[in-house]
Formats: C-alpha cells, sequence, structure tokens
C-alpha cells in the first residue's frame, strides 16, 4: 500500500506483543543469545535470525533439532533468568506510552512468548503499563508460529478471533496471528518483510479512535 494512503483496520478487541512491539529488548535478547550460540558452537548471526518471536525452547528445538526437548527446556529456564536479570538497554518502541494511554479503556491484552516476570521486568525498565489482561509463557502449550497465545487472548477478552488485530514485530509472531484468524499490524522494521495487513515504522505512526458502537479504529499514518 503506497505510504501516502492512510490504512484502517476496525476491531473490538486489540491483542499485543511485547518484545520489538512495545518493547525494545533487542540489545538484550542479542547479548544473551550471542552468547548461548557460542556455547554450542552455532554462528551467532543464523541464531539471531531465529530467535524472535519464539518461546527459547522452540527457538533452541530449530537451531538444535536432534537435542532432546527436556533439555531445551531446562536450557530455556536458564536463558528466561538471564534475560530477566539484564535489563541494560530495555526502553519502549517509539510512541508505545502514548499508544497503550490511548487505549488503556479499550480491551486489550498483551500476548508475549515472555513468562510472566520477564514481561514485568521489561515492561517496568520500559516505564509501560502493563495490561490487566496477559497471555504469558505460563499460560499456552505451544510458542508462536502456534496461534494459541493469540486464541486465549481473545477468549480472555470475550471476543471471536474476526473481532481482533494482533500487533505484532516478528515472523513467528505474525504467522501465528493469521493462524488464529486474526488481523496483523506489523510494526517495526522485521515484520515489513512478512506482508501484515497494515505496517508502521512504530507506534507514533498509529492512532485508535473508539466509536460509541464499541468498535476501534487503527489508522497508520504516512
Amino acid at each position: 500500500m503506497p505510504a501516502s494512503t492512510p490504512a484502517k483496520l476496525t476491531a473490538r478487541a486489540l491483542l499485543l506483543d511485547m518484545d520489538g512491539t512495545l518493547v525494545d529488548s533487542d540489545a538484550v535478547v542479542e547479548r544473551c543469545w550471542r552468547r548461548w550460540a557460542d556455547r554450542h558452537g552455532l554462528d551467532a548471526g543464523e541464531v539471531l535470525k531465529v530467535v524472535h518471536g519464539r518461546q527459547g525452547f522452540a527457538t533452541m528445538a530449530v537451531l538444535l533439532p536432534d537435542r532432546p526437548m527436556a533439555e531445551n527446556h531446562a536450557d530455556n529456564r536458564l536463558m528466561l533468568a538471564e534475560e530477566t536479570a539484564d535489563l541494560d538497554g530495555v526502553v519502549p518502541v517509539p510512541g508505545a506510552p502514548a499508544f497503550l494511554a490511548a487505549i488503556a479503556d479499550l480491551p486489550h491484552a498483551l500476548v508475549t512468548s515472555a513468562d510472566e516476570a520477564l514481561a514485568q521486568a521489561r515492561m517496568g525498565a520500559a516505564a509501560l503499563p502493563v495490561p490487566e489482561t496477559r497471555i504469558t509463557a505460563e499460560s499456552v502449550g505451544a510458542s508462536k508460529p502456534d496461534p494459541e497465545g493469540f486464541l486465549k487472548g481473545a477468549a480472555a477478552l470475550g471476543f471471536t478471533p474476526a473481532d481482533c488485530v494482533v500487533f505484532e514485530d516478528s515472523e513467528a509472531g505474525i504467522q501465528a496471528g493469521r493462524a488464529a484468524g486474526m488481523r496483523v499490524v506489523g510494526v517495526g522494521p522485521r515484520a515489513a518483510a512478512f506482508a501484515p495487513d497494515v505496517h508502521v515504522a512504530d507506534l507514533t505512526r498509529l492512532r485508535a479512535e473508539h466509536a460509541e458502537n464499541g468498535s476501534i479504529t487503527l489508522t497508520a499514518l504516512p
């Protein structure tokens, strides 16, 4: 869609990814996964191509396909603790504070591959309010790109998938949103490559307006 043409989506509920969408945590993600890649003799550049959006154990399963899943889950627990303790460079995505303030009274949920502790730590480090409704790693049995998290988010808010718009930055997250039968707003440079329904460089380029009938109109600004 031409950049000069404002793109619009209408929804009744919003499902928000965290990392890369609300919070810029790329610096710590890269530090932690580079160390992990070094420990396992893997090319860090190739590792970083697949880490975004997935839970750690799912990333490890892609990268070490012959390793028992129990080892991936154990390794992921260590990774989560390491990421939770390292908040250096965690900042809000531009526009995230104002956008969350604008939708504070609208139906919305956080749907993240982080666990509760990591979500609280990163949202706190970015000085962002944590949505009351949250689907975290503890809430699901399958990682994105599986749609389980987004389907649970819609159900928790009391809406059908068709009523929901997903906000995502990663390939795995966009795939999960589509698999859930939802439309997707792609946020940031990673998302542009995966043809979301609407793409914005960051959340300064998005407006949310609430109508009396309960609908939410999202407008992506050129």
